[in-house]
């Protein structure tokens, strides 16, 4: 690899000689990341960051599929493995520790939320689950929002207090003064918070948990999956950024991968030969699949702006039906004007809405006349997708947790929380859903028409 630009790199990749290992010298792995940029529209940082084309000069980066990798000299494996020599000299051991393809993917994703790091994982828990166990080590205690992806409220709530000691209190974080109270000075090593909220679509206030993180000392830790380019929590003071990679980053349901993004000392102590979480967990990314993502990332603000658009059309429809629809981008919304003010402009209010068809069986009543009568969308988990996906989140993706729990975070019985699709025309796709709902008769008083 050569030289970093400073502006935007065009970079094509080289293997090194037995004469460049002389000119060694300890190395940051990550120094050919771009540093935390200024650049508010993260669409303007990818494009500033370095683009990389193939070995033989393709457009397209190379796709590194080697587990291990060879040395010209002998000496030279001893000078990696103490450190001396690493990826920033295109230097690479085995694809567990680094691989270039997966580093490349890193160096957008870090591009695209303006941190000065990042590192790609095999999964959006992974991610989590490595973070918070490098942060908080054993015994330690989270401050969390109550209102969290059920993957993520049972690792804190069960897994991890039996696996590593480490200890979670839920709060309401749109109250402050509740979230500054629940830290426990020397023992709470982490906020953490979803930016938009999994399923109910709350969002947090990223400065002013910023500023109580900052207060405390602790870690303000930010899932950004329901949000990528429409919110930059590390622009907003977020210190670390997660992401399941599955979702709209990647946009084709058929992949399983995420992303950490945070300052470079974060990640090379997540590296560390004796303490690091992602070298001795080995969460690790498939170069193939470090290569589909990449190839993805360019068409992720079009994407989004789609999905949104379509969002806030379907929502706005939606609510003036009389149904209960919950969106951040109506303005009856609680956070209408906190998300309006923190996103970046052009993007939109999110790609998922909430409807609350009050019961289970009305929800999957609904859900069933949308995919198998009318083909609005289909009954599938996940987000992000070119298709409309639909799911009652009470007994599937937030099933983890009790019923007294899901009350607390505001997941009713029959809240069909659906990620808007692009697939089709609007026109077509609502006339399919307003004939799915004809099928439903009759509507519970809060949903008939006005």
């Amino acid at each position: 690899m050569a030289e970093i630009v400073p502006t935007t790199a065009f970079v094509i990749g080289k293997k090194r000689g037995a004469e460049e290992e002389e000119d060694g010298g300890a190395g940051d792995q990550w120094a050919l990341l771009p540093k935390r940029t200024t650049v508010g529209d993260p669409v303007a940082a990818l494009a500033s960051a370095r683009h990389e084309f193939g070995e033989h000069g393709g457009v397209n980066m190379s796709i590194e599929a080697s587990a291990t990798f060879t040395v010209m000299e002998a000496d030279t494996m001893r000078r990696m493995f103490s450190g001396e020599l690493g990826p920033d000299r295109d230097f690479f051991i085995y694809s567990r520790h680094f691989n270039p393809t997966v580093l490349n993917l890193s160096r957008q994703m870090a591009a695209i939320e303006g941190t000065e790091a990042a590192y790609c994982t095999a999964s959006g828990m992974s991610a989590i689950s490595a973070v918070l166990i490098q942060l908080c080590g054993a015994g330690g205690h989270v401050v969390a929002s109550g209102r969290l992806y059920g993957g993520t409220h049972a690792l804190l709530s069960h897994f991890l207090p039996y696996a590593c000691g480490i200890r979670a209190t839920f709060v309401d974080i749109d109250d402050l003064e509740a979230v500054r109270a629940a830290v426990i000075e020397g023992e709470t090593k982490v906020l953490y918070v979803e930016t938009i909220s999994n399923p109910t679509l709350a969002v947090a206030n990223v400065p002013r948990l910023s500023e109580i993180a900052r207060e405390k000392g602790v870690k303000l830790v930010a899932d950004n999956t329901f949000a990528p380019m429409v919110l930059s929590p590390a622009r907003l003071g977020a210190d670390v950024v997660i992401h399941s990679v599955s979702k709209f980053i990647s946009g084709g349901a058929d992949i399983i991968a995420g992303a950490i993004c945070g300052p470079a000392s974060l990640v090379n102590s997540m590296m560390d030969l004796h303490k690091g979480a992602l070298m001795l967990m080995g969460p690790t990314m498939n170069a193939k699949v470090a290569f589909e993502i990449s190839e993805r990332l360019p068409h992720l603000s079009l994407r989004m702006k789609e999905h949104c658009n379509r969002a806030l059309v379907y929502a706005t429809r939606m609510r003036k039906m009389g149904l209960k629809v919950i969106y951040p981008g109506l303005d009856d919304h609680p956070h209408h004007s906190l998300l309006a003010s923190l996103a970046n402009p052009g993007y939109g209010f999110g790609g998922l809405l909430c409807l609350d068809m009050v019961t289970e069986e009305r929800a999957n009543k609904l859900m069933h006349h949308l995919q198998n009568t009318t083909q609005f969308g289909l009954m599938a988990v996940s987000l992000g997708y070119y298709e409309t996906l639909m799911s009652c989140s009470g007994s599937s993706t937030s099933s983890e947790m009790s019923p007294e729990e899901r009350a607390q975070a505001g997941i009713s019985p029959g809240l069909v929380r659906m990620s808007v699709g692009y697939s089709g025309t609007v026109e077509q796709r609502w006339s399919q859903f307003e004939r799915a709902l004809s099928l439903l008769h009759p509507l519970p008083k809060q949903q008939q028409h006005v």
